[in-house]
Formats: structure tokens, C-alpha cells, sequence
């Protein structure tokens, strides 16, 4: 269990400052925006229309990258069992599962659209939708600040991952036109 550390006072200090600094309902929403109902689609339509396009490397590497959220943060949940900060009787919110969905699902569709717009509107809306869920999560109470920091560094391997498989794909059907033509 995660009860000492020289980031915990801190932690701690921070989320009595934040927790309940915007009203519930407000917070309660921010926070829905890392369901799996709410986030996986905008990823979905993104990876439909990236494979429509020819991009099926890029759209199966967000895909997996969706696929190994649970696989990263439950494990970690069972292992540390830190309580919540409303929630001292109850384990399991080291990491942020809802910030992960939410960093995957939004940052990985940004980056499977960003080449057709050719501007940076699909990152910066993705950033918000992240930014958003995780300051919900933070100011309703449900996650430490770490808990939410701690989702953010786990998913930057995979996010990396989408974005190489999708240079990668790139290179690749370059090499394809200039051979063939």
C-alpha cells in the first residue's frame, strides 16, 4: 500500500485544496468523460475512418494501445491499494483508470485525424477532453493529483506506439508509390 513517500504530503496537501472547489455536478461530468461508454467511440470512429483511409497499421496500433489500459492499470490498482481521499476504507485508485481511457481514446483519435486536418485543432480538443476528466476526477474527490499524473506517464508508451505505427505506415506506403510508380 502507497502510505509514505516524500510525494504524498504534497498529494495530500493538494487534493484538500481542490476536492470539492467546483460543484458536483459540474466535477461529476468532467469526471464521465473517462467512461468507457463516453471515450472508446470517439476512438473507435477514428480508427474506422484512419482504416477507411488506408491508415490500418495506425488505426490497429490505437486499437491495442485501448485494449492495454486495463492491462496496465489493474494490476497496478491491486498492487499499491490506495485508498481514495473521500474513500479511506476503499483501495484501488492508483492509477487513474477513467484518466487513462480518456488520455488513450482522445489523444489516440487526435492523432489518427491530425493528418487530414493538417492543424492542430484535434490534439488541443483531445488535450481539453484529458485535462477535463482528469481535473473532474481530481476536484469531485474520486483520484489523488498522483493517481491522475501516474495515468498520464502510463499511457505515454502507448501513445507513442500509435504514433510510430503510424509513421511507420506512412513510410511505408511511400516506399509502396514509389516502387509501383
Amino acid at each position: 500500500m502507497l502510505v509514505s513517500g516524500p510525494l504524498l504530503t504534497p498529494d495530500h496537501a493538494l487534493s484538500r485544496a481542490l476536492v470539492r472547489t467546483a460543484p458536483d455536478s459540474v466535477t461529476e461530468r468532467l469526471s464521465d468523460l473517462g467512461n468507457i461508454p463516453v471515450a472508446v467511440p470517439v476512438l473507435a470512429l477514428a480508427m474506422a475512418y484512419a482504416a477507411w483511409r488506408g491508415r490500418l497499421r495506425a488505426a490497429g496500433a490505437a486499437g491495442l494501445a485501448m485494449a492495454l489500459v486495463p492491462a496496465l492499470v489493474i494490476p497496478f490498482k491491486e498492487w499499491t491499494a490506495r485508498p481514495g481521499p473521500l474513500e479511506p476504507w476503499a483501495a484501488g485508485y492508483f492509477p487513474s483508470g477513467h484518466t487513462a481511457t480518456a488520455a488513450v481514446a482522445y489523444l489516440g483519435a487526435a492523432l489518427l485525424v491530425r493528418p487530414y486536418t493538417r492543424r492542430a485543432w484535434p490534439t488541443a480538443v483531445a488535450l481539453v477532453l484529458t485535462g477535463a476528466t482528469a481535473a473532474g476526477l481530481i476536484l469531485r474527490g474520486w483520484h489523488w493529483p498522483l493517481d491522475v499524473v501516474a495515468s498520464l506517464l502510463m499511457c505515454t508508451p502507448l501513445l507513442l506506439c500509435v504514433a510510430w505505427a503510424d509513421r511507420a505506415g506512412r513510410i511505408s506506403r511511400r516506399s509502396i508509390r514509389r516502387s509501383s510508380g
